[in-house]
């Protein structure tokens, strides 16, 4: 060991630092009735290594680099809950709509160093998502994260506020769905 001279390798700086960070999250976890079912955060697997952290904060206080998710209409109208905050943040419903995502899909932005997911989990925003269509947006964001060597996303409780789906359900689908990748999923709440 030695003392830092500042001259390490970034790549291994940023390597500690994301794992601090990581390990960090991990401290702040809380309840285990937040918790995925059979209290599972990190399922093991080797090489993979998928594990859903959970974060008591501001879902846009995460790391720069994470890919954000949150469920949206096929129409892109965005004008309850979370959603509100993405379009302020993000806006670009033009160019969502002209993605032309159905149910089941998910559209993509780039915004500087990350992605935006917006799973489209119902037609119109006056909708519930049923678990299927949730299931059906998160696969083909799994899709588009392996394709594009994204590790990390951070989200709030998907489907769970003004949509009124079982954070445990949620969660049995979206370890079932990530368990073999080595995506790290943050789900923040306040």
């Amino acid at each position: 060991m030695g003392i830092p001279t500042g001259k390490e390798n970034p790549k291994a700086q940023h390597r500690t630092r994301r794992k601090h960070k990581v390990n960090e999250k991990k401290r702040k976890m809380t309840s285990s009735s937040d918790r995925p079912p059979e209290g599972n955060v990190s399922l093991g697997l080797t090489p993979q290594s998928f594990e859903i952290c959970y974060l008591k904060g501001d879902l846009f206080s995460c790391p720069e680099k994470d890919a954000l998710a949150h469920c949206i209409s096929e129409d892109c109208d965005m004008k309850a809950g979370i959603a509100v905050l993405f379009k302020k943040k993000y806006g670009c419903e033009e160019e969502l709509q002209n993605q032309k995502k159905k149910t089941g899909d998910v559209a993509v932005l780039q915004k500087d160093q990350r992605y935006i997911y917006y799973l489209i989990t119902k037609m119109v925003a006056s909708d519930k998502p049923t678990y299927d269509n949730l299931q059906s947006s998160l696969k083909a964001m799994k899709n588009h994260c392996l394709d594009n060597g994204v590790s990390h996303i951070s989200m709030p409780k998907i489907g769970c506020g003004l949509d009124n789906l079982e954070w445990d359900k949620v969660a049995a689908i979206i370890q079932d769905i990530f368990r073999n990748t080595n995506i790290i999923i943050t789900v923040y709440s306040l």
